[in-house]
């Protein structure tokens, strides 16, 4: 992505401050939408930092899905999980940088909801919002029980279902308070896990280079033994490419917190291009070191951090890394929880939600959007008592292939509306290189993955119950939008 050098003819946007009528008369389907370009976001503060949205970016995404989900990835795809990341790697790469050129833009907590409202009409908008909150409050409680339940492995003392419900007391009292505060926090939580994983990283390349005193080197036999490279075919990794999409999940959280920095063009570029290179780094290097140590049968897979370390002779490390695992998981929990909170506050800002989730304390916190942000968690502790490990499955499954969807309208969003810019001559303050060659191969390498989706049983599964769930909310916001519309009769 490059800068665009600013100008002082005409608005910095995407599309974003056109009015109704030019957007009719361009023939892209629009919609009236409350614009909160100078006062970004309403009622929200503007006190996050630039290192502290980075920081964010990080901990959303770096949680469940690389510390519980990379071990599942590779048991059902075998090393060739290592192409699943690499697919998903690339297709993330192109998103955060569609939605850093729109967020750059038109900073807005409702982000690519705002944004596909502008590019199509205010069903898609409100329809992709309503997916992307689903999402989020879902993975919430899968963190808090994935985080309740590696801690009980190396502390059982108090049940799963207790330390869940202690979690999400507290990390919703962190989200009410102000966002200076709750952005501090996640940011030395974030830093904390971060360091852990390029400590994992350095001791896995000594290990594989045989580096490491008593423990010789595994060498690369697991990459190719026990049934090959892919031992369970294409469908395997069609299985193990959602277990990966759900892991790179969050991310673009990063063009939500953008609407309370105090200088959002700037944070926005630094934060994407950290992000994402962080991201595939810390990723693609820890599984290939678990894919090596660890034969893709393990029955230690389940916990991968810990047995790599343990197989590199570090015992004490394993339990360390466990708890690492946990507060990586808590990390994000909080920042998904942030970033459910500001979609909902959007949406009812917007008049697609109830308005009281638009009501702000006197500390700019939307009190009500992070209450009802948290609510499913809290019903995960009664489910999770009621059925004891069996749960936390049924949530990972439940969302693994959303995120898909919300990528893919937020870079048919970024076409049409860089499109609409170029074509009035718009200036953004950040533009996406090789437009719209990179957005298209984005658009097809999505439709790829859709389409090895269908191969394996399990995602096929997930592809045609995400579809189910787009079309009931897409359903409900249309019908929704009609009411709002209907005259009211005397």
């Amino acid at each position: 992505m490059s800068p665009s050098k600013p100008t002082p003819k005409g608005p910095v946007d995407t599309g974003a401050n056109q009015s109704a009528p030019s957007q009719a008369g361009s023939g892209t389907p629009g919609g009236d939408v409350k614009d909160h370009s100078n006062a970004r976001s309403g009622g929200l503060g503007h006190s996050l930092k630039q290192r502290q949205l980075t920081m964010m970016g990080l901990g959303s995404a770096i949680g469940a899905g690389l510390f519980l989900g990379s071990g599942k990835g590779l048991a059902e795809a075998g090393p060739a999980v290592l192409i699943s990341y690499l697919a998903a790697g690339t297709l993330i790469i192109l998103v955060m940088w569609a939605l850093g050129e729109m967020a750059a833009a038109h900073p807005n907590s409702g982000a690519f909801s705002v944004y596909a409202q502008k590019a199509m009409g205010p069903v898609a908008g409100s329809t992709v919002g309503w997916l992307w909150w689903l999402q989020l409050v879902v993975v919430i409680a899968a963190e808090a029980l994935g985080a309740a339940a590696l801690l009980v492995s190396v502390w059982p003392v108090i049940p799963v279902w207790a330390l869940t419900l202690i979690f999400m007391v507290t990390f919703t009292a962190i989200n009410l308070t102000s966002v200076k505060n709750y952005g501090e926090f996640e940011f030395w939580f974030a830093l904390l896990k971060v360091g852990a994983i390029v400590l994992f990283l350095v001791f896995g390349a000594l290990l594989l280079l045989g580096w490491l005193p008593g423990t010789p080197s595994p060498g690369l036999g697991n990459l190719v033994n026990n049934g090959g490279f892919a031992p369970n075919g294409l469908s395997g990794i069609a299985t193990g490419l959602f277990v990966v999409v759900f892991a790179f999940g969050g991310t673009e959280i990063v063009a939500v917190a953008a609407a309370e920095t105090a200088d959002p063009q700037r944070s926005v570029a630094i934060a994407v291009r950290t992000v994402v290179w962080r991201i595939l780094v810390f990723y693609i290097g820890s599984i290939f070191i678990i894919a090596v140590v660890l034969p893709w049968n393990s029955p230690d897979l389940s916990s991968p951090f810990a047995a790599v370390l343990n197989v590199a002779g570090i015992e004490w490390a394993g339990t360390a890394i466990t708890l690492v695992a946990v507060a990586a998981l808590l990390s994000a929990l909080n920042a998904n929880l942030y970033g459910a909170s500001r979609m909902i506050y959007s949406l009812a800002d917007r008049g697609e939600a109830p308005r009281i989730f638009s009501r702000t304390t006197a500390r700019q916190v939307p009190l009500a959007a992070v209450a009802v942000s948290v609510s499913f968690g809290f019903a995960a502790v009664v489910l999770e008592l009621l059925f004891p490990n069996r749960v936390l499955d049924a949530l990972l499954n439940l969302v693994g292939s959303t995120c898909l969807i919300v990528w893919g309208i937020a870079l048919v969003s970024q076409l049409i509306l860089r499109r609409r810019a170029d074509r009035d001559g718009t200036v953004l303050p950040l533009r996406m290189k090789a437009f719209p060659a990179l957005t298209i191969f984005g658009l097809v390498l999505l439709a790829a993955i859709f389409a090895v989706g269908f191969i394996g049983e399990s995602s096929r599964g997930q592809l045609f119950g995400t579809f189910t769930l787009v079309a009931g909310i897409a359903v409900v916001c249309a019908l929704a939008q009609r009411f709002q519309r209907r005259p009211v009769s005397s």
